[in-house]
């Protein structure tokens, strides 16, 4: 039987973003949208989903999901068989990038869940067209129902996240490294860092997708994914 596939979403996202692609790749294997619940760093994420998981898996992550999963992959690196990281990064915030986050924890505390949703993922992170404002609605619903209090964990998580270049480093399963072209969040040119961290890996461009491929540009997302979880497994 296929390996299960643990998917981790981004930011303030739950399966909803992944929908496509659990439709496409569940036909032949079990796939797992895994909350990123359970404290406010990265680590205390990992550490509550790992008794949750398969002995054995391939893992994937957009965004924050892709943090934790190379936080999964640190702790863990025997039971992740493959890895997927989509529109992240490894490095830690500088203190001046995670100060700029406080302020949106009292805007959503104060009502406006919406808008500092909107500041963390703007339109402008995903690329043009009329499916960027259908996109923004469903992260804005998505959003909606994990709440202020999701919110204020996940702020913290980005503010407090590790760097994890050495444990990228240390990587030696098949990899696929997944960017938007248009994402102005997390960019091509960190991907291409990512690559260069990672051996081997695959970095794959989704044409015509910014910060969220998942949803932006579904059937060429899940055809990267499709790929990645047919590639042998070569020790490296």
């Amino acid at each position: 039987m296929a390996e299960p596939l643990v998917l981790l979403p981004e930011f303030m996202c739950d399966a909803r973003l992944f929908l496509p692609q659990i439709t496409a790749l569940g036909r032949d294997r079990p796939v797992t949208v895994a909350p990123l619940a359970g404290g406010e760093r990265v680590e205390e994420i990992a550490s509550h989903l790992l008794p949750q998981l398969p002995q054995r898996f391939a893992l994937g992550g957009l965004g924050l999901g892709g943090m934790v999963a190379m936080e999964i992959l640190r702790r863990a690196p025997d039971r992740v068989a493959r890895l997927a990281l989509m529109d992240t990064e490894p490095l830690a915030e500088t203190p001046a990038q995670a100060g700029e986050r406080d302020p949106l924890i009292v805007r959503a505390r104060s009502g406006a869940l919406d808008a500092a949703v909107a500041e963390v993922i703007r339109p402008d992170h995903l690329a043009p067209g009329p499916g960027r404002f259908e996109v923004m609605a469903t992260l804005a619903e998505m959003a909606r129902g994990l709440g202020v209090e999701a919110f204020t964990r996940q702020i913290r998580a980005l503010q407090r996240r590790r760097d994890q270049q050495a444990t990228l480093r240390r990587c030696k399963v098949p990899t696929l490294l997944l960017c938007g072209a248009e994402d102005t969040l997390m960019p091509v040119k960190r991907h291409v860092f990512l690559a260069e961290l990672i051996p081997g890996a695959t970095l794959r461009i989704i044409d015509g997708a910014g910060h969220l491929p998942p949803l932006e540009v579904p059937e060429d997302t899940t055809e990267a994914l499709s790929e990645w979880l047919r590639a042998p497994f070569v020790l490296r």
